[in-house]
């Protein structure tokens, strides 16, 4: 059985260790990246989707007939695939997702586009942890003016803007420091 030192550091790690694990979205789910009479309607699959930065976009489909074309919003738009910003044929492809912002996919064979087979994912940034209160405190003024000249004003410090580092880091710091204390005590 474990002692509460032990507990009480797997509490520690669990609570300050924020785990962001990424997903893996199949376009299409079952249907995969085709046209005509699968009826995907790819627009409110993608609607129905949180993505971010980190997750992966897999495109499955038949090579023969059908590829993935990335496209600025403007060849999206007007189903333009002369000019991909990147070309994926293999049947079964996988895209990290490294960006937020908008990433936009059409099949690039004649008709499909039209036909409904394009998609356009849009990538929310990563959830960050709240900014860690600063370690030090800003140096202290002195409130004795110096002779000769007028007392000014202390300098207002707006502590709510610095940072002192990550805080992910400072946090697992502590974490760490915690639980070496507590083995220690043991």
């Amino acid at each position: 059985m474990a002692t509460f030192p032990e507990v009480f550091v797997l509490f520690l790690l669990s609570a300050a260790v924020r785990v962001s694990v990424a997903k893996v979205y199949k376009v299409g789910e079952s249907a995969g990246w085709t046209v005509g009479a699968a009826n995907m309607d790819y627009k409110a699959w993608a609607a129905s989707k949180t993505f971010r930065v980190g997750d992966t976009i897999v495109f499955e489909y038949n090579k023969q007939f059908h590829n993935v074309l990335q496209v600025n919003q403007s060849d999206f738009r007007s189903c333009n695939a002369s000019s991909p910003i990147a070309s994926h044929t293999s049947g079964n492809d996988s895209i990290a997702i490294k960006r937020k912002g908008h990433y936009f996919f059409i099949c690039g064979f004649p008709g499909h586009c039209a036909g409904g087979q394009k998609v356009d994912i849009r990538v929310v940034a990563v959830v960050s942890a709240p900014a860690a209160a600063p370690t030090t405190s800003p140096p202290l003024e002195s409130s004795i003016p110096v002779l000769g000249s007028p007392a000014a004003p202390p300098a207002r410090t707006n502590l709510a803007t610095k940072s002192t580092g990550n805080v992910v880091v400072g946090s697992l710091g502590g974490v760490l420091l915690g639980g070496l204390f507590a083995i220690l005590v043991l």
